[in-house]
């Protein structure tokens, strides 16, 4: 969307309110419903005394993989008992993605009772519950659980004195589409979508065609007919509800086939990281209820726009915002300082915030990707953009427009705090900002402004030379960011590259 609009002009936070306060009571969600309810720390007695009360016979226990796919496990509710949220639960750990070799496999998955919530997509109710991951000899926290480096961002912020809470606002786009086809092997590659909105559809036969597909890059903000899937998104939002997610909006795309945003309200870091999970398996699920798919890849539409996830972010100490100040576009020294360490460190941050090569086929010069290093206080095509919707003190905040949907949110959000504390702690200048119309600029003005990585493999180098700003307060290791490089180059570059392209027999097949 154009942005969180109501971010926290229309919501006053005091320290001992809002988002990031301990709040020991039933936290009603939107809805009236009793069971839209969601504990936040709760005891394990309450946490039983929960599944008793919504008769829940079966515990879903969910964990992230490095990769940020969310795995689970259930378990009869009588099996489990207050021990088991000290305890844990044990599980394989060398068949997850990233982690543990077969000689080291054991883990544990320890329950956080803060976290459930009835599960929407179960037929029997069902509590669902994240966990966080311990090595089951030192029963020390795992340094490749993603969730446990989102934990301790948010400690070493603290630690740092400069701010208590980091709040992020991420606007996730996606496509739904009617259906998805690909098959890679040694003879065939290929990949086909289909969705009713396509475009490319205006002449199919129906019976009958009634026409009302969103033209390319002609889908933001129609009514119904064209806009087709007012319905789901509805269906959607009535979901995140239930368990707790507060939602600010819900419209159509700019793109065809479907594209489409929900926007959530900000929390803090971890609580945000928590809820873009269950918002993408919600949209999935939903989706797949109704016989739809829904793909959070950045670029799956060839010539149309991109699914990003712009990521708004604001620090603030004591229930008072930290960016809003006097200079460039209302902001504080603070908050351009850490705007300079996000720009310093940007291609290495998207090696995490845009984690995949199809990341990179949106982020391209000359559509409407953010491609350009530096800031401005309206224009899109910057990499980060300060929203000016609203003189309030509480709605300032920066703009990160380059990160997709793709990405781990326990790694993606700590690793844009990083860089804009290491901005803070050495005073990092961001450069002039981008107030020009990049397409009425020569290409040599152009080339002065640097530019996000061409490509996975750029930024996956820049991570590998620039990451010591990431190992403060030990909140990444050494060993996540060498798993995270080493996985990223022998499982998704190098197997890209050993691959004919469809298009390559277009070009050279009769060479």
């Amino acid at each position: 969307m154009c942005g969180i609009g109501t971010w926290l002009a229309n919501h006053p936070v005091k320290a001992e309110q809002g988002l990031s306060a301990p709040i020991a009571r039933l936290v009603p969600g939107v809805g009236t419903n009793e069971q839209t309810r969601r504990f936040r720390n709760m005891t394990p007695r309450e946490f039983f005394d929960f599944c008793k009360k919504h008769g829940a016979e079966m515990v879903d226990l969910k964990f992230v993989d490095l990769l940020g796919t969310w795995q689970h496990c259930s378990f009869p509710t009588d099996v489990l008992d207050e021990n088991t949220f000290v305890e844990g639960l044990g599980f394989d750990g060398s068949s997850i993605r990233g982690w543990q070799g077969i000689h080291m496999s054991d883990m544990l998955a320890v329950p956080d009772p803060a976290t459930a919530c009835l599960d929407p997509f179960f037929e029997k109710p069902t509590v669902s519950v994240i966990a966080n991951i311990r090595d089951p000899i030192s029963h020390e926290d795992y340094s490749r659980d993603p969730r446990h480096v989102a934990r301790k961002a948010e400690a070493y912020l603290k630690q740092t004195g400069i701010a208590d809470t980091c709040y992020i606002g991420p606007e996730p786009e996606f496509f739904i589409f009617d259906e998805v086809r690909f098959e890679q092997n040694q003879h065939r590659g290929m990949y086909q979508i289909d969705s009713i909105e396509g475009a490319w559809n205006t002449a199919r036969i129906e019976e009958p065609n009634l026409g009302y597909k969103p033209s390319y890059k002609g889908g933001y903000f129609p009514v119904s007919p064209t806009d087709t899937y007012h319905d789901l998104r509805g269906e959607m939002v009535h979901e995140m509800k239930k368990i707790g997610i507060v939602v600010e909006a819900h419209h159509h795309e700019v793109a065809t086939a479907g594209q489409s945003e929900i926007d959530m309200k900000f929390a803090s870091l971890l609580k945000m990281a928590d809820q873009l999970q269950w918002y993408k398996y919600i949209c999935k699920n939903v989706a797949k209820r109704h016989g739809k798919t829904v793909t959070f890849m950045p670029k799956p539409v060839f010539e149309d726009n991109g699914s990003g996830m712009h990521t708004h972010a604001s620090l603030w100490k004591d229930g008072k915002p930290l960016f809003a100040g006097s200079k460039y576009a209302g902001l504080s020294d603070l908050a351009l300082y850490a705007i300079g360490g996000l720009l310093k460190h940007a291609p290495a941050v998207l090696a995490f915030a845009a984690p995949t090569t199809n990341s990179y086929r949106r982020l391209v010069p000359g559509f409407e990707a953010p491609v350009n290093l530096c800031m401005s206080a309206r224009n899109r095509s910057a990499g980060i953009r300060i929203p000016m919707y609203s003189k309030n003190p509480k709605s300032k905040r920066l703009e990160f427009r380059c990160p997709d949907p793709t990405c781990n949110p326990y790694l993606a959000f700590p690793a844009m705090l990083m860089a804009a504390l290491d901005g803070i702690q050495n005073k990092i200048d961001p450069g002039e900002p981008l107030d020009r119309d990049i397409y009425e600029m020569t290409a040599d003005e152009l080339a002065k402004t640097p530019k996000t990585p061409a490509s996975l493999e750029e930024a996956v180098a820049a991570l590998e030379k620039d990451h010591a700003f990431l190992l403060k307060g030990n909140v990444f290791t050494a060993d996540l960011i060498e798993a995270w490089i080493n996985w990223k180059r022998e499982k998704e570059l190098h197997p890209m590259h050993l691959r004919p392209h469809p298009y390559e027999f277009a070009l050279y097949y009769d060479s």
